[in-house]
């Protein structure tokens, strides 16, 4: 294994002036129920991660004198910074590698400015519509992603189309063929990724219209491979094809030599044209087959260094606990991305997107509990599942299928080091599955902890852990 660089030193603020996390709250474990607070104590934050990992029969003794893998510094380490930020010699704040910098909400400033605007619009029938005067760039925004959520709907009806043409069957037929048989999202070898296209400036429109931003909280070294874990689902993850199935908020420039992979079903490589749409933007299938290509093949050795795959890990489950004002991840029992992981020697990288889950109403199971069992039917038996929201729209605030206009903030948070493992020769060792997931979801919880007052002040809820 290729041994990391130093990446242990200080990590400057990210912006100046950021708000100080809340002191006083309440943190979630791994079943959902509520913790007391101490993640500004980091002495009882170090012993409450570790009890979590205990309970479960995560840590052996043999874990525990490999904190250190890949020269990351864990919250285990003997030794590690007690304190968020420590006074340096000169006097000034400095943040310890293993700990998260104050940021900024700019996204939520700008939301707020539009909302002064919305109450404004003219009202009809209790609906509020967009005046004339909006400015050409918002109506920009709003083509995009327009554009981007009709783009199934417009790839396969020209598809159809097209196949309305007899001049056009001696293109189709070899082209349906070759659909079938292509192995391009599944192979690794990202041969129809587009920088490109990925870097449109109709992609900036579509990170505009929230506003969505991406925030760097730790650097990654580009002589490793990454998992990212993105959470939460939300109802289509717009935040996730914003950050990482294109460039529009600078992944690139913000963790330069890494190669993101967006992750998506494999039927989605079935459907003509859209396709070709989305392998163009570099997103890729989440099997199995496809995520070892990707993290084994290419990169700056050939064998995946400086690659990376991110995995939205609740899936269609989530989507359905996707309401305003909440976080719950489906993650408790999920631990295939662990395993895959330690296949593959690639480092979990997880990711919180605070506000992914306001950007859609949906129908309340409580109220509607024939069509909740509806959807968990479809999910079960399908795999899939079609929630039943509802947004705004094109040209009103009030009514549509159109993601409202809500701060959006992918924070990646600090990556946590694994070592491969040979199946042939080891195997997987439950234990220490169980101890990375342990510290992967205690990870999330510090996140929210630090960043839930920033980024979500208007929560409904605290984070919930569900199975």
């Amino acid at each position: 294994m290729t041994a990391y660089q130093q990446h242990t030193g200080p990590v400057a603020p990210v912006a100046d002036g950021g708000m100080t996390p809340s002191r006083n709250k309440t943190e979630t474990g791994l079943d959902g129920s509520l913790a007391p607070n101490s993640v500004h104590d980091q002495r009882g934050a170090l012993f409450q991660r570790a009890d979590v990992a205990d309970s479960t029969g995560d840590i052996a003794e043999k874990d525990a004198d490999d904190v250190t893998l890949g020269g990351y510094e864990t919250p285990l380490q003997k030794g590690s910074p007690r304190s968020s930020a420590r006074p340096s010699p000169g006097g000034k704040r400095r943040t310890s590698a293993t700990e998260y910098p104050p940021l900024t909400d700019e996204a939520g400033m700008e939301a707020a400015a539009r909302e002064r605007d919305r109450a404004k619009a003219h009202r009809a029938g209790g609906i509020r519509f967009a005046p004339w005067n909006i400015p050409y760039r918002r109506r920009l925004q709003t083509m995009a992603v327009v554009v981007h959520c009709m783009s199934i709907v417009m790839t396969v009806s020209f598809f159809f189309f097209l196949c309305a043409i007899p001049l056009t069957w001696p293109l189709l037929i070899p082209y349906l063929l070759h659909m079938l048989l292509s192995k391009s999202a599944s192979d690794g070898r990202l041969r129809a990724r587009s920088e490109r296209f990925r870097r449109l400036p109709v992609w900036r429109f579509f990170a505009d219209y929230f506003p969505a931003r991406l925030h760097k909280t730790h650097p990654l070294p580009p002589t490793r491979k990454y998992i990212f874990g993105y959470h939460p689902h939300g109802i289509i993850s717009h935040g996730a094809f914003a950050a990482f199935g294109t460039e529009a908020l600078g992944f690139a420039d913000k963790f330069p030599g890494i190669t993101n992979s967006l992750l998506t079903l494999e039927s989605n490589f079935r459907i003509p044209l859209y396709r070709d749409y989305i392998l163009a933007l570099g997103i890729q299938s989440v099997s199995k087959e496809s995520i070892e290509a990707i993290l084994t093949t290419g990169g700056v050795n050939g064998e995946g260094m400086g690659r990376a795959v991110t995995i939205v890990v609740g899936g269609a489950r989530e989507s359905l606990e996707a309401y305003p004002g909440t976080l719950r991840l489906v993650l408790a029992q999920r631990k295939g991305f662990v395993k895959m992981a330690q296949r593959t020697g690639a480092d979990l990288v997880p990711v919180l997107a605070l506000g992914e889950s306001d950007l859609y109403d949906q129908v309340s199971p409580r109220r509607h509990p024939l069509l909740h069992a509806l959807q968990r039917w479809l999910l079960r038996t399908l795999k899939f599942t079609l929630p039943f929201l509802h947004g705004r729209g094109i040209f009103n605030y009030d009514v549509g299928l159109m993601p409202y206009r809500k701060p959006l903030n992918v924070v990646v948070g600090r990556p946590i080091a694994v070592r491969q493992v040979r199946e042939e020769k080891e195997g997987l060792d439950p234990r220490e599955v169980d101890r990375l997931h342990a510290e992967y979801v205690g990870e999330l919880e510090r996140m929210w902890e630090v960043y839930r007052d920033v980024f979500a002040p208007g929560r409904k809820e605290e984070l919930r852990i569900l199975k």
